[in-house]
């Protein structure tokens, strides 16, 4: 019997990728032997065929079964045939399982894989953890590090949610005339919607990146010391992450701040934004969306927040951050996120939002027929709405964005891709929230045409309109002396037009910074800063002014960057 159980755990094991280098080898992907890899080859294969065929099933049922009606499948003869052929499908599947399984059994790197794997699933300790450590594999196997139900945990504390657009206050008639809509809605936003929207759960395009994954992942466990964790969500999702410790590290000089990177909707820890905070001297913790890569799932809002509650909790509870030494860094629609990571954890040291919008909205229906517009309105709402900058408003910490000025993504007009980024309108939404007697009808053209250009032309706007950064870093920081550092803010009420925009420019400075690039490109990690913080700059030392301006004159010096793209202040 214990023989029987040892051989099914070699044939329904996980796959083994890659040893990874430690003290006394090298790292190498693993090589299968003959027997193992074209077995595997063969299930791959079949494998993919029939999720294929299923996937295309699903959508194409109704066309399938008038199909087979006329062909005359739809009988009992048809229905045996059909049977005979998923048990020949059944019979060719299990003998190459069991063919694979042999071929592991002859691998010794592979019986080392899984004696780790078995180690960690029976008693997972930090020797057994360690020990697995060393090998990468399919990660539905490993045991889980964390959960949201751990004792540490608070779950006491409820969570800020916002409003959703929801129909429930609608009237009877009014909902039974919605919901033919509201169906379309639902099966659009569930089908190919959340797909255009998330990208990275696509299981054809993970393939393609699989590669890129393990070299990824390789780069981070055997040159930073990473370690994989598991953390299991409240509503069952378990979310692939690395943790990347450089605290007491004496070349990471910003070791004891832990960023915690939020992807884009195609983006992978493994390759994706983490590379930025961690040659900047941070230590890191990346994850993955729900549903893209090791992490279980579908990428829909529920599911995103309570995948970043988890990582929240882990990164305090079990990697030992307090929250006032934790930054939330995001690249594009991973903003949705971690402006909700920071609604709920408002101690954090500060947000950081790169390439992203206020509103998915304005974004999605840009890129859809005119006539289209009712539908996509009701699937956003319904169940994609990416309110970022609602979220963002709830968070009273310090926030710090970077703009591309040549980005194509979040630009709703391809000809004005400036004028019409909406980072824009999440900054304006902002600065309006926070500086309600600043940012009002009498000085919210100076910041929409600041908004308008580039550097050169924000350098024309700031001298014309005489801004001082010394002199708006005091009015401020006096302000907030007398009145408190909490927003909203009511200083402007007893100035003068002029003074209020100066402060206004100065304001959109210092929360948005210009990278002249695309999209995708990577922010390079001599850009990478922490945000300016008007209370550390009410401090009668002043450190967090200075600290702002010595690293922002770094920033408008073009050959900072190691990619030769320029900064914008």
């Amino acid at each position: 019997v214990r023989m029987a159980g040892s051989f099914i755990r070699y044939i329904v094991g996980p796959r083994l990728y890659r040893l990874h280098r430690t003290g006394d080898r090298d790292g190498r992907s693993y090589d299968p032997n003959g027997l193992e890899g074209y077995s595997d080859t063969i299930i791959r294969s079949v494998s993919f065929a029939l999720s294929l065929a299923w996937s295309i099933g699903v959508y194409t049922s109704p066309i399938i079964a008038a199909v087979a009606y006329r062909k005359g499948y739809a009988t009992f003869e048809g229905f045996c045939a059909s049977i005979r052929l998923a048990g020949v499908i059944v019979f060719v599947m299990m003998g190459t399982l069991c063919l694979r399984g042999i071929g592991r059994i002859a691998s010794p790197d592979y019986s080392s894989f899984l004696r780790a794997l078995q180690s960690a699933q029976t008693n997972l300790t930090k020797e057994t953890k360690m020990e697995l450590s060393k090998f990468d594999s399919e990660f539905y196997a490993w045991p889980i590090d964390f959960r949201w139900s751990d004792p540490d945990v608070d779950n006491s504390k409820p969570r800020m949610e916002l409003d959703s657009h929801s129909s429930s206050r609608r009237g009877f008639f009014a909902s039974m005339r919605a919901a033919p809509c509201e169906m379309f809605s639902y099966i659009a936003a569930h089908t190919f919607g959340r797909r255009m929207m998330y990208p990275g759960a696509v299981q054809l395009l993970q393939a393609a990146v699989a590669p890129m994954l393990l070299q990824g992942r390789a780069r981070l466990i055997e040159e930073y010391n990473a370690i994989r964790h598991k953390l299991f969500t409240r509503d069952g999702n378990e979310i692939d992450s690395v943790f990347v410790d450089r605290r007491n590290v004496s070349s990471a000089p910003h070791g004891n701040t832990l960023v915690i990177c939020c992807e884009g909707n195609a983006g992978f820890y493994e390759y994706g934004i983490a590379t930025t905070p961690l040659e900047a001297g941070f230590s890191v913790l990346g994850w993955n969306h729900p549903g893209f890569a090791g992490s279980t799932g579908v990428p829909l809002p529920p599911q995103e927040k309570n995948a970043m509650d988890v990582v929240m909790q882990f990164a305090i509870h079990r990697l030992g951050f307090a929250p006032e030494n934790i930054v939330v860094f995001a690249w594009s629609i991973g903003a949705y996120c971690a402006t909700w990571g920071a609604m709920n954890y408002p101690d954090i040291k500060g947000l950081i939002l790169d390439a992203t919008f206020d509103d998915v909205l304005p974004l999605a229906a840009s890129k859809m027929p005119q006539s289209w517009e009712p539908i996509v309105k009701g699937t956003i709402r319904g169940y994609l709405n990416l309110n970022n900058l609602e979220q963002l408003n709830r968070y009273k910490g310090p926030v710090l964005m970077y703009r591309r000025t040549r980005d194509e993504i979040i630009s709703t007009q391809d000809s004005a891709q400036i004028q019409s980024n909406r980072g824009n309108n999440l900054l304006i939404g902002l600065l309006q929230h926070r500086f309600p007697k600043l940012v009002n009808e009498d000085t919210l053209w100076a910041l929409r045409h600041w908004l308008s250009g580039d550097r050169s032309h924000q350098m024309v706007l700031w001298n014309e309109e005489g801004v001082d950064e010394e002199t708006c870093t005091e009015r401020l920081a006096a302000y907030a002396r007398e009145h408190g550092a909490s927003y909203p803010m009511m200083i402007g009420e007893g100035l003068d037009a002029t003074v209020k925009i100066q402060l206004v420019l100065f304001l959109a400075k210092k929360h948005m910074v210009d990278f002249n690039s695309t999209h995708c490109t990577p922010l390079p990690p001599s850009l990478f800063q922490l945000p300016w913080d008007l209370a550390r700059a009410a401090d009668p030392g002043g450190r967090g002014a200075d600290g702002f301006c010595r690293v922002s004159a770094e920033m408008c010096d073009p050959s900072s960057s190691g990619q030769g793209d320029s900064a914008e202040p």
